[in-house]
């Protein structure tokens, strides 16, 4: 909301109020205290509370879905203090056919398994991306709820092929998807930033990418298959990428970014990264900001978040899970928060010096958590609180998330409002100008 509309609406109410007319519902659009103008994520100055809704905004909106109704979604969001959220965009399936240049409405996405579906859909279901991105975007702006696009370039069960496998693929999946969103005027509305890969290099869909990152994992063999390459010292290997692959991976996301940046000036754009791949091994040439995830399950050797992650219930006894788990982390806790601080520093440091702000829309606890009657969300929430209080000492961090976890459909974290409300709170009061 622009703050002259939210002003006048205020007005308006309070008008009403003294002429003792009888207000509408409450409304999420007053929750929020500290209204922002849309801006560049570069440019934010307060942090925002951001949600991570990936492709369950959009995989889950059918009858008996947890966004069957976007509006009561976003509202609900809005009451627990949320004012941004990251969300696949889902450009490969709103690019045209690499094949015959036609466009498909709608895609059939089959589920094939009875594990619990933690994100994205739990029964198949049909879905329309270009549609329901521009209607859903709108939404968003309704309820006051900026929008970073992101994507994961997952194939989600469909028959497309074609843009998976080509090497131009993801950028034309998002420069086709962000002229599609300009010719609608949703561009530029609500959007903070454009986050072009997930968790750039490992934790996504891009094919043509990984075959690529593959076929240099032998450097001699490379050599004699492309002797004309011009290639970099093979001296050292870094967690478990080797000098060609490390130089093809960071050529080809800054490559890429330029190319956008070039095209839509007026926009963010960067690659989310995880643990998984050492601050060292990126260059952030062409990326305006730093989207880090952590959480302590990187640390390693938490017993128990394996089995909760493979989510087979023919396995395991979650009683037992739980209890050692707890275990481990009352007698290891100082240990723990002593690492990730460290991490939180390195990461803001590194964003410093390139000139970035930084911040993390996963994290902090687990990576995979679900509802069980022999789970507990207590762990999931407690690492939240301890990383918000160490992040205040943390400046440069603007947008931050609270779990992977804040989807309606994970009733042990959502229906806990009051839980959201003083976290969120706590988020969107640090580091005030």
């Amino acid at each position: 909301m622009k703050r002259r509309e939210f002003i006048e609406t205020a007005a308006k109410s309070s008008a009403l109020l003294l002429a003792g007319t009888e207000l509408p519902a409450a409304s999420s659009c007053f929750y929020s205290v500290d209204v922002q103008e849309v801006v560049r994520i570069s440019q934010v100055k307060k942090p925002l509370a951001i949600a991570m809704w990936d492709f369950s905004w959009i995989l889950r909106h059918h009858r008996y879905g947890e966004f069957e109704n976007w509006d009561k979604a976003l509202d609900e969001l809005a009451e627990r203090g949320y004012n941004a959220i990251r969300m696949d965009a889902m450009p490969q399936f709103i690019a045209s056919s690499a094949v015959d240049g036609t466009i498909n409405e709608e895609f059939r996405s089959i589920r094939d398994s009875w594990v619990p579906a933690v994100w994205g859909n739990d029964f198949t279901m049909s879905f329309r991306p270009r549609e329901a991105l521009l209607e859903f975007m709108a939404k968003c702006k309704k309820y006051h709820v900026q929008v970073g696009l992101s994507a994961w370039f997952l194939r989600h069960g469909t028959e497309r092929e074609d843009i998976f496998m080509e090497e131009g693929g993801l950028y034309r999946a998002w420069d086709e998807t962000l002229t599609f969103l300009r010719a609608h005027q949703m561009l530029d509305e609500n959007v903070i930033y454009v986050d072009i890969l997930n968790e750039y290099p490992h934790s996504h869909g891009y094919d043509w990418f990984k075959n690529e990152m593959n076929v240099r994992s032998n450097i001699q063999q490379y050599k004699l298959d492309h002797p004309e390459a011009n290639l970099p010292d093979e001296s050292a290997v870094n967690a478990g990428m080797n000098p060609l692959q490390k130089d093809f991976f960071n050529q080809f996301i800054n490559g890429t970014l330029f190319r956008l940046k070039q095209k839509y000036p007026t926009l963010d754009f960067f690659a989310s990264t995880d643990s998984h791949t050492p601050l060292s091994n990126l260059e952030l040439t062409n990326f305006d900001a730093l989207d880090y995830h952590v959480w302590f399950n990187h640390r390693g050797r938490i017993p128990g978040l394996n089995d909760i992650g493979s989510r087979d219930l023919t396995k395991f006894d979650y009683r037992d899970t739980m209890k050692n788990l707890l275990s481990y982390w009352d007698e290891n806790k100082s240990r723990l928060v002593e690492w990730i601080n460290g991490r939180m520093n390195f990461i803001q440091q590194t964003a410093e010096q390139n000139g970035l702000v930084c911040g993390n829309t996963e994290g902090w606890g687990p990576i995979t958590w679900y509802d069980h009657p022999e789970l507990d969300w207590s762990w999931v929430k407690e690492s939240a609180e301890i990383c918000i209080d160490l992040l205040q000492a943390y400046p440069n961090y603007k947008f931050i998330c609270t779990s992977n976890f804040t989807h309606p459909q994970f009733r042990g974290m959502w229906e806990d409002i009051k839980w959201h409300k003083a976290i969120t709170q706590k988020i969107r009061s640090m580091h005030s100008l």
